[in-house]
């Protein structure tokens, strides 16, 4: 009986058992991501231009303000006497709209996507803020 030595593989080395990764799939991921942040910055920026030329047209009859991120935007806005201006809360928690000065108008407490709206019947300067975080203010000019 004839006995054999088992044969033992030897480990390879780490630097020859890899493969060099193609420079290619190196940069494909940053340069993914530098397109989207790119997109993501015009398509934010072309919103806010539209909901500003509505803010701003000189036949309006209807003006939008968002809440967000503990802002009202656009701020100042400009309007012809007789526009309606909608408030849209798109924050995460609740907001209020109050006149500063003429207590003209008081809206409830706006939850997340709920609105409220005024018309501004006399040109003038409008201060409003949000009654449950007073360091929230906004403007708006009225022309006639």
């Amino acid at each position: 009986m004839q006995f054999r030595t088992p044969r033992v593989s030897r480990p390879v080395a780490a630097s020859s058992a890899r493969k060099k990764t193609p420079l290619r799939q190196l940069l494909l991921p940053p340069i993914l991501l530098v397109l989207v942040v790119v997109a993501w910055t015009v398509a934010t920026s072309v919103a806010w231009t539209i909901v500003s030329s509505i803010a701003h047209a000189d036949d309006a009859a209807v003006a939008a303000v968002s809440i967000d991120n503990f802002t009202f935007g656009p701020s100042p806005l400009t309007v012809k006497a007789g526009t309606t201006v909608t408030w849209t809360n798109r924050d995460d928690i609740p907001h209020s709209i109050v006149d500063k000065d003429r207590k003209l108008f008081r809206s409830k407490v706006l939850d997340t996507g709920e609105s409220f709206s005024f018309t501004f019947s006399n040109p003038g300067s409008y201060d409003y803020f949000c009654s449950l975080h007073p360091h929230m203010t906004g403007h708006i000019v009225v022309e006639p």
